[in-house]
């Protein structure tokens, strides 16, 4: 074929080699193949995703147990601290006379009833009358304490401005029957764990309510002053089958059944308790703890708790709870309380 000549220029009409242009989309072909990831590259970055993803969840999983954690802590730390305080007061209040009260005479009687009474391992009946009639022990042999006080003002209620553990009103007493009651014990609540209750009269009937729920252990000791002279300082601390043991051991002297049950009310030992003693194990609702070391709580100290081994309660050992509520939130809550009145 002839070259066309244009504008000066020869310009060749032949073709590049068909196998030229072949050699030269081969290698544009490699080129492209050899983009993108290889099978091996695939699986290390998958292996790394995973491990990425387990990582995240695992962290997850360990900030939502230490939340539950901390907010179980939150929790025992607010009703072991609620739960005394409500004792306490119904402690300082034992004994309590209103001194304007024409019933002064009938509380400050040398044969009165004493402010403070108990029972150790026992439980009480809601509808009972007071703790005359104590039931077996739950939730390690918890203790009940019992407190009597005088009211304000006539009526079923009085004035209002005296009231016990369950709010309602107490009058001032006609006689040692009508004064009013604070009792504390521990009984089963949901789903069988102890919780500790408040039992008083009000309007006339026999209630209790829960305070705080989860108890492991309630326990009570009562400091006695033994001086001759006394000075309102304890000499020692028992437990209320210790002090119910002296009281047995009284010789009753009297006529007749009331005048011995008079005098024994007018020497018991419960009349020099000028101290109370008590400490509260509570444990959360669920296992939230990450450690597996089984704890050991000496709810009055390990001197009490050696030397004391029949009372029931004292030690509470984790190794000895059953493994399925083994590992919850505990907290021990101590606290000793004076009488502020005469108490007999």
């Amino acid at each position: 074929m002839k070259p066309v000549r244009q504008q000066g220029r020869y310009r060749s009409t032949v073709t590049k080699p068909a196998r030229r242009q072949g050699r030269y989309r081969s290698t544009c072909m490699s080129h492209m193949r050899q983009q993108g990831w290889s099978l091996v590259e695939l699986l290390v970055a998958a292996g790394l995703g995973l491990m990425l993803t387990l990582l995240a969840g695992s962290l997850l999983l360990a900030s939502a147990s230490n939340y539950r954690h901390h907010a179980e802590s939150a929790w025992l730390d607010d009703g072991g601290r609620y739960a005394l305080d409500i004792m306490a007061q119904a402690i300082r209040q034992g004994a309590y006379v209103n001194w304007n009260s024409t019933a002064a005479p009938v509380s400050l009687a040398a044969d009165a009833p004493a402010a403070i009474g108990g029972w150790d391992a026992h439980s009480l009946g809601k509808a009972s009358v007071g703790i005359a009639t104590p039931l077996p022990a739950v939730a390690n042999g918890s203790d009940v304490l019992a407190v009597r006080f005088a009211g304000h003002g006539q009526g079923a209620s009085g004035d209002g401005s005296s009231v016990n553990c369950g709010g309602f009103g107490v009058a001032a007493p006609v006689d040692d029957d009508a004064l009013g009651w604070s009792i504390f014990y521990v009984a089963p609540g949901e789903g069988g764990y102890g919780e500790l209750r408040c039992k008083y009269l009000g309007n006339g009937n026999w209630g209790a309510d829960a305070i705080v729920r989860g108890v492991e252990s309630f326990q009570v000791l009562y400091g006695l002053d033994t001086d001759q002279s006394a000075d309102g300082v304890p000499n020692r601390y028992l437990n209320a089958t210790a002090i119910r043991a002296l009281d047995a051991t009284l010789v009753p002297v009297g006529a007749t059944p009331a005048a011995q049950q008079h005098d024994l009310q007018r020497r018991s030992h419960w009349k020099r308790v000028c101290t109370v003693k008590l400490a509260l194990l509570l444990h959360g609702d669920g296992n939230t703890r990450s450690d597996t070391r089984a704890m050991q709580f000496d709810l009055f100290g390990p001197a009490y708790a050696d030397g004391h081994s029949q009372d029931q309660g004292t030690r509470i050992m984790e190794t000895q709870i059953p493994e399925a509520d083994r590992w919850r939130a505990r907290r021990l809550v101590q606290l000793t309380v004076a009488l502020r009145n005469k108490s007999g």
